[in-house]
């Protein structure tokens, strides 16, 4: 999803209890709540072709994926999220109704207008996350996907997958420990056709 530059300024308590009523999301940072817009195919399918994988992969575990739907507090007071998929295994977000706070794993799908966003203040905020283990960005535009790993040391470490660097789409395997899940690169972009630039006579 797409954040807007409509924007409204509110108390926590009454952003939880205003967008509970709008027909769109808003996401809430520093006391504004910020309109979401679609993204583009591209950026959907990517998202569900993640979600359905782990979905798959995760049946039985007790860990459970959500999509775009799903808002995620970093803390009681926000800011509020709604990434494009992410995965809880925490038992107290079983019983919760509208509002992740455990999540192990979050995933964005970027896109031009937010990708310095998810990068930047996007991710500064859900490293507060306590549960968080993994934070993963996937590109839209061409093949590829960053993650984000908190070791040993409570230090962040990325991980790029990239095909010139790692080989065939078939066998770069993505990585996501925090659920110990590997998935093929090819499968996180299975009907995606990016468009091709034209080639000089």
């Amino acid at each position: 999803m797409i954040a807007s530059s409509d924007r409204i300024r509110l108390s926590p308590a009454a952003y939880l209890e205003w967008e509970a009523q709008q027909p769109i999301k808003y996401e809430y940072l520093q006391g504004e709540a910020y309109a979401m817009t679609g993204g583009t195919l591209a950026h959907n399918a990517i998202a569900l072709n993640i979600a359905t994988a782990l979905k798959t992969a995760l049946r039985g575990s007790g860990c459970r994926p959500f999509m775009s739907d799903a808002k995620v507090g970093v803390t009681n007071k926000g800011p509020f999220f709604y990434p494009d998929v992410l995965v809880t295994c925490d038992e107290a977000d079983r019983t919760a109704k509208t509002l992740v706070q455990h999540p192990c794993l979050i995933i964005e799908v970027l896109s031009p207008g937010t990708e310095g966003y998810d990068r930047g203040e996007k991710f500064k905020q859900y490293r507060k996350i306590e549960s968080l283990q993994e934070y993963v960005v996937v590109e839209a535009e061409s093949m590829g996907v960053e993650i984000y790993r908190l070791n040993a040391a409570q230090k962040w470490e990325l991980t790029p997958y990239f095909l010139e660097r790692n080989g065939s789409t078939e066998s770069l395997m993505v990585d996501f420990v925090s659920v110990d899940f590997q998935c093929a690169i090819a499968a996180i972009y299975e009907d995606i056709d990016f468009p091709t630039e034209p080639t000089s006579p």
